[in-house]
């Protein structure tokens, strides 16, 4: 037999190495993780439940979407219904001051007490109308603007320019920054 050399012996030590090597892999791949191992049947019920819990979980969201719809329309509705609430009860004391005043009408022989009574209560009327940011369209002696006036007649008159606001027939009125009703006018002729 002929003699070996040391480089032999580490080759064959090699390949044997790489055959158990090769060998292990094979087993490595040979074997099933836990789940693999089940059977068909077991992995159908196991897919089965999962399924069903993903149903369940869509349909309790899709329940608790349509609440959350149907209370945010509710809060709307509701806010729409009695968006006026605070202003009515801003008023009430002035509606309180037109009582006490008609109630005290016919006692009071002094006319311009009345008229003062009448005034001081049209006063508070206009403050609390202001506070919630309605103001007077002031028209009178003015230029007409389309975008306050409506001109419902036009007058001849030489002591203004043309297209001066003469006379206010109806006041107009400002929401904020929103005409809620224009100040009817008379305007006077070129």
């Amino acid at each position: 037999m002929p003699k070996k050399n040391v480089n032999d012996e580490n080759l064959e030590e090699l390949n044997e190495t790489n055959q158990t090597e090769s060998e292990l892999k094979e087993e490595i791949n040979n074997e099933q993780p836990a789940s693999e191992k089940l059977s068909d049947e077991e992995k159908i019920r196991t897919l089965e439940a999962e399924v069903a819990n993903y149903k369940d979980l869509m349909l309790r969201k899709a329940a608790e979407f349509e609440n959350y719809k149907r209370r945010t329309e509710n809060e709307q509705v509701n806010l729409l219904k009695y968006a006026a609430e605070s202003l009515i009860i801003k008023l009430l004391p002035t509606i309180d001051d037109f009582e006490r005043s008609l109630s005290h009408i016919s006692e009071e022989t002094d006319v311009q007490k009345i008229k003062e009574g009448i005034q001081l209560i049209y006063n508070q009327f206009l403050k609390t109308l202001n506070e919630q940011g309605v103001q007077k369209i002031e028209s009178v002696g003015k230029p007409f603007n389309f975008e306050y006036h409506e001109a419902l007649m036009q007058r001849p008159d030489d002591s203004v320019p043309p297209h001066t606001v003469l006379d206010e027939l109806e006041t107009g009125y400002i929401y904020k920054d929103h005409v809620i009703r224009y100040a009817k006018v008379i305007v006077s002729e070129e």
